[in-house]
This record gives C-alpha cells, sequence and structure tokens, in this order.
C-alpha cells in the first residue's frame, strides 16, 4: 500500500464528511420556518430559495451517492492492510487518519502519550518506508 492510496481514500472521506455537513446546512435552510416571511410584496428579480435548495440538495445527494460509492470501492483493501498492521500504535494511528479521515493533530489528541502531530505523521511515514 502507497503513501498515495491511503491519500487518496482519506481525501475521499473527508469530502464525504463536508459534503454531509452541507447537506444537512441545506436542508435545514430548506425547511419551512427557516425563510422570514414578513408579509411584505417582493421586489423585482426575487428568486424562491427553497426551490434553489432543493436543486442543490438533490446534485449535492447524487455527489455524495458518488463518493460512498468511491469509498465502498476502496475502504476494504485499506482496512486488510491496517489490520495487518502488528504495533497496535501504529496500527490505531493508520485507522483514525485514514479510516476516520482524522487530521494528524486529531489523531495525536486521541493516540495521546505526548505525540505531538508530526511524531504520530512521521511514524506513518516511517512505517511506509519514506
Amino acid at each position: 500500500m502507497t503513501l498515495d492510496e491511503l491519500n487518496r481514500h482519506f481525501d475521499l472521506r473527508s469530502e464525504l464528511n463536508t459534503a454531509n455537513e452541507m447537506l444537512e446546512s441545506m436542508r435545514s435552510a430548506a425547511e419551512p420556518g427557516a425563510q422570514k416571511i414578513t408579509g411584505m410584496p417582493r421586489a423585482s428579480g426575487a428568486h424562491d430559495m427553497v426551490g434553489a435548495l432543493a436543486i442543490e440538495i438533490v446534485t449535492l445527494e447524487e455527489s455524495i451517492a458518488e463518493l460512498k460509492k468511491e469509498v465502498a470501492e476502496s475502504e476494504p483493501y485499506i482496512k486488510a492492510f491496517v489490520e495487518e498492521i502488528s504495533d497496535i500504535q501504529l496500527r490505531t494511528i493508520f485507522r483514525l487518519r485514514f479510516l476516520c479521515a482524522l487530521s494528524w493533530k486529531e489523531v495525536a489528541a486521541i493516540v495521546g502519550g505526548r505525540n505531538s502531530e508530526d511524531s504520530v505523521r512521521m511514524a506513518c511515514y516511517r512505517y511506509l518506508g519514506m
């Protein structure tokens, strides 16, 4: 397994997480009651925000479905690679970074033991022979 393959999976997971957050935000903005109803007449050029959001929501849902498919295709290979790592701390670092898509700083905080983001990153790179 190469760092490029691992980073590709990490990028897919990160993009999927971001897209899911955006989708939730759009859904909240499109819910009834999210719009301001003032009773005042509309000016020219007014638009249907809920209608526009509905289109964006559908488009984003399609993108999320494609991302999920890509993640599902690469995840078994990443999981198999990570499970072969004999050192439990290193295996945890790989799992948190590449399967959970956490930042190096978040990985270091979870692993603990006075590890910094640089130390967990370098442990990963050393294992990969870089």
